[in-house]
């Protein structure tokens, strides 16, 4: 008979305000130990990310499964916890023969499932799950507290923390937000707000920030500057070894289809190139670097986005 494979499972940020919630599935080889697994929850970042890279290493297979905040609104947070854990265990890269999950047994599966009360302090398999979802999870809202520094995520990750919720309350919801959670519902922008507190720029920054994530740039900064230089840069990101400095152009639609029309400051078309070249090697001095724009026109539904790509040089 064949080794038994038993995978654990489990979830994170199921009650952050905003964010996806990550869950991950984790096959541990039984000849391979690792010392030390706990709930992350009860270890410490440094601790946690050792075990993390020790877990990669050792592991049979690991799956990772995660449900945006526009599925959870949709769909509610219990089954997009669920659909989570199930892309996981999907994405495991072998079958396994049981499933550990970490409180309620999962729903919708062929594979023999126990839910375990505690499991993520009482099974190691468990244990495990929780730690790769856990800095999985993190490190996508520290990438996202690049672009909303305001709401601190760096730190709070999502979660309803007192500075947390006061950057909600003076900046209003994001797209990252979980639009049916309550402190949310309370605080949701929309194009009214935006207009009478002048924060189409700011933003199309957020919004550009986000779109070029998706492309698959890692944001390095927004709204950088250099006083020095005299030289403000709407985005800076990194792509496949390349720094990207991005101007942002940006409109707003009323219900009347009136525009504010496009405007921007402190172009950086008559910039000299020795500026650019100076502000890329903080960053990253080996990598070459290139200036697009991206106008982009916000309205009540996705906004239009226009990118050209090297416009300078």
């Amino acid at each position: 008979m064949g080794k038994q494979l038993v995978a654990g499972v489990d979830e994170v940020g199921r009650g952050c305000l905003a964010g996806p919630v990550f869950s991950a599935a984790v096959i541990l080889d039984k000849d391979k130990k690792i010392k030390g697994l706990k709930d992350s929850k009860l270890l410490s970042p440094k601790k946690r990310f050792s075990l993390f890279e020790e877990i990669k290493a050792k592991a049979i297979s690991i799956g990772i499964g995660s449900c945006s905040s526009k599925t959870i609104d949709k769909i509610n947070i219990r089954e997009a916890t669920f659909s989570s854990m199930r892309f996981a265990v999907r994405n495991l890269s072998v079958k396994p023969n049981k499933i550990l999950v970490d409180g309620d047994p999962l729903e919708k599966i062929k594979i023999p499932v126990r839910g375990i009360i505690k499991g993520d302090r009482l099974v190691e398999c468990i244990m495990a799950a929780s730690i790769i979802a856990k800095v999985a999870r993190d490190r996508l809202m520290i990438d996202y507290s690049f672009i909303f520094p305001e709401f601190d995520f760096e730190n709070n990750k999502g979660y309803g923390t007192m500075s947390h919720l006061q950057a909600l309350k003076k900046y209003k919801s994001t797209p990252i937000h979980r639009n049916s959670f309550k402190p949310v519902k309370k605080n949701k922008s929309n194009l009214k707000w935006i207009i009478e507190n002048n924060k189409t720029h700011w933003l199309s920054k957020k919004l550009i920030g986000l779109f070029l994530k998706e492309l698959g740039h890692k944001v390095l900064a927004i709204d950088y500057l250099d006083a020095k230089k005299n030289t403000e840069i709407d985005i800076i990101t990194l792509y496949k070894s390349k720094i990207f400095f991005t101007e942002v152009f940006s409109t707003i639609d009323t219900k009347n289809n009136e525009s504010e029309g496009y405007y921007y400051q402190n172009s950086l078309e008559h910039k000299d190139r020795n500026i650019f070249t100076e502000i890329k090697n903080k960053f990253h001095p080996k990598f070459d670097y290139q200036i697009d724009r991206v106008y982009i026109r916000i309205n009540t539904g996705p906004p239009k986005i226009n990118r050209i790509e090297n416009v300078y040089f």
